[in-house]
């Protein structure tokens, strides 16, 4: 039986943290990593897509989680998404992580080309050896990734012992169903049907705006347990609203996000990086009424 405490609650997906000069800031990632233990999620999904990583280096991506884990490792659940484009890149990130000792590492699929489940099983498993101390969770995107989870494929990886569970992105909630009827543990991705993804039997929650707005998604967790699932639902829909919201700017979401944090009083990430496309001045009144719209859902809910 796997143990799933650590696993249960809210995961923010880390955002990149950058300073003036483009580069990755260690203070600004130690303060945004600081500023989310004080909020209470239970923890950290580090390197992701919404930690820009594919537009950054390994070693850009070795200093984060190094920041990360000196500010609250050993206090709060550490996920390292450790996967690049090749298999070299993504074991080295993986053995990194364990020698930090971060609490489970986890890969999308190797992206543009298109392999068969056999590559992308020996794919991952060779990630795993990298670190064999560490857990594994599979991290299904193919909306972005290109290529899906099947249940072949996740019965392949779970022969894996230090395979756990999956981070199921896929838009259909029925996926969180089927992957947990296999034994994996499974966190819900699209921060848009968090409920959804609870009443279906995700333990958690990994989102990209869940660091913009920690309390609302944690009102939904708690409403959940309580069985109150109507106000969780109030607070659902009014995350849906805020998130479309923050998606109609010019600029990327994550910068939208960024910039609202620091309107709220949290730390300065920067921006994104190219090709992403920062703010333009025109998004400003959209980041200002986006910002009121949390700030509004959290007076009203929590």
């Amino acid at each position: 039986m796997k143990d799933i405490t650590k696993y249960q609650g809210i995961f923010p997906a880390f955002y990149a943290c950058y300073g003036k000069d483009g580069q990755i800031s260690g203070d600004g990632v130690r303060a945004m990593a600081r500023y989310l233990l004080e909020k209470g999620v239970k923890g950290l999904y580090v390197g992701g897509s919404s930690g820009e990583c594919i537009y950054q280096s390994v070693a850009e991506r070795k200093l984060t989680l190094e920041k990360v884990m000196e500010e609250v490792g050993g206090k709060m659940t550490v996920i390292a998404h450790v996967a690049c484009n090749n298999t070299a890149d993504s074991c080295d990130l993986a053995a990194h992580a364990e020698s930090l000792g971060a609490d489970a590492i986890a890969a999308i699929p190797p992206i543009y080309f298109h392999l068969p489940p056999k590559a992308i099983a020996k794919y991952w498993n060779d990630i795993s050896a990298a670190a064999p101390n560490t857990e594994f969770i599979i991290y299904n995107i193919p909306q972005l990734a290109g290529v899906a989870l099947s249940v072949p494929l996740l019965q392949e990886m779970l022969k894996n012992p230090k395979v756990v569970g999956v981070k199921n992105s896929s838009m259909p909630v029925q996926d969180i169903q089927m992957w947990k009827d296999e034994g994996a543990i499974v966190f819900n991705g699209p921060d848009e049907q968090l409920l959804s993804g609870l009443a279906a039997g995700a333990v958690g929650g990994i989102g990209g705006t869940y660091a913009v707005m920690p309390e609302l998604y944690l009102r939904i967790y708690k409403l959940f347990y309580e069985g109150k699932l109507e106000e969780g639902r109030q607070i659902q829909n009014e995350c849906c609203r805020i998130i479309y919201k923050m998606c109609s700017t010019e600029g990327n979401m994550y910068a939208v996000i960024k910039e609202i944090i620091r309107l709220q009083g949290g730390p300065d990430a920067g921006g994104v990086r190219a090709p992403l496309l920062n703010l333009t001045d025109a998004d400003q009144e959209t980041v200002r009424q986006a910002a009121q719209m949390i700030s509004d859902a959290v007076a009203k809910y929590c």
